[in-house]
């Protein structure tokens, strides 16, 4: 669906991004991350078109945006971090006068807003003004002018963001609904939405792509290297120092603790042997997965 080649971007003397490319081969949900200042809000806007590029193809559906930008622009639906609403119109009002703009023929334009009025749920407010919705429908129309013209791609740039745990919950299904026949690319910087959500993550660092794949791929990058146990007698520090191969132990409150080993092979095992032969009354072992927060400071070198 979205092909980037070589993709590079100057401010003035300084490089924004720098020779990033990527591949997005299939319709899912794909998570653009990045610290601030990476390079990843460049990368949207030059995506979406509303920036050109120094250096760089960008192909959306083999359509060179460079060459056709007016056809590559048809296959894409853009959702800034603040929506661009006209708040004194109602909601048909407003996604009228959108599909005029996406070039929809104008005996269409009544079932392109209809249709997606009923996708986003806001059937029922189409003749309120679009001032008295409350954050999260704002949230929804916004989205409903991104899908409008039935893209191929949808950049949503923090979707979520300023909204309550239900409308959170409500918008993360309506994407998920959007994402069945479409890529959708979602940049946030909340890691836990990330996980909630996307299939796949692009992470841009320092101008550049440091990761790409599958959400499996992105939890498994660290290799873990700690054991939580819940021993009910509560040995000393200096006791699980002694466990063959513990680096470090923390301890979390109570009978539960964290062992630091240089290799995991076999660590549980021990930590089982132990507790049996000192009396240790062990009640849960189980190995430590590394936290998102730890993936994305690693390959953020922070």
């Amino acid at each position: 669906m979205v092909r980037i080649e070589n993709l590079s971007h100057c401010y003035s003397v300084q490089w924004a991004v720098k020779d990033v490319s990527f591949d997005i081969p299939d319709k899912g949900i794909y998570g653009l991350l990045g610290s601030n200042g990476a390079g990843k809000s460049t990368t949207m806007n030059i995506m979406s078109g509303v920036l050109k590029q120094t250096q760089g193809k960008i192909f959306i559906n083999d359509i060179d945006m460079s060459e056709d930008p007016i056809e590559a622009k048809k296959q894409i639906g853009f959702l800034p971090q603040k929506p661009p609403l006209y708040t004194d119109t109602t909601v048909e009002e407003y996604l009228t006068n959108c599909a005029h703009l996406r070039m929809i023929p104008s005996k269409d334009v009544k079932v392109a807003v209809d249709q997606v009025l009923e996708k986003c749920s806001i059937a029922h407010f189409r003749k309120r003004l679009l001032r008295n919705l409350s954050g999260g429908y704002q949230q929804r129309v916004g989205i409903a002018q991104a899908i409008i013209h039935k893209p191929s791609l949808i950049i949503l740039d923090e979707p979520t963001n300023g909204l309550d745990p239900n409308q959170i919950l409500e918008i993360r299904t309506l994407i998920r609904e959007i994402a069945e026949d479409r890529a959708v690319i979602l940049s946030t910087h909340m890691l836990t939405e990330v996980q909630a959500i996307c299939e796949y993550i692009l992470m841009v660092e320092n101008g550049k792509v440091v990761f790409s794949g599958k959400m499996e791929e992105f939890d498994n990058y660290l290799s873990p290297n700690s054991v939580f146990v819940k021993l009910l007698e509560m040995p000393s520090v200096e006791d699980l120092q002694l466990i063959e191969g513990v680096e470090a132990v923390e301890e979390l409150g109570g009978p539960d603790y964290r062992l630091k080993f240089m290799n995991l092979n076999g660590a549980t095992e021990r930590v089982v042997e132990e507790s049996v032969k000192r009396g240790w009354r062990l009640n849960e072992v189980h190995i430590e997965k590394n936290s998102l927060n730890d993936v994305f400071s690693a390959l953020s070198n922070k």
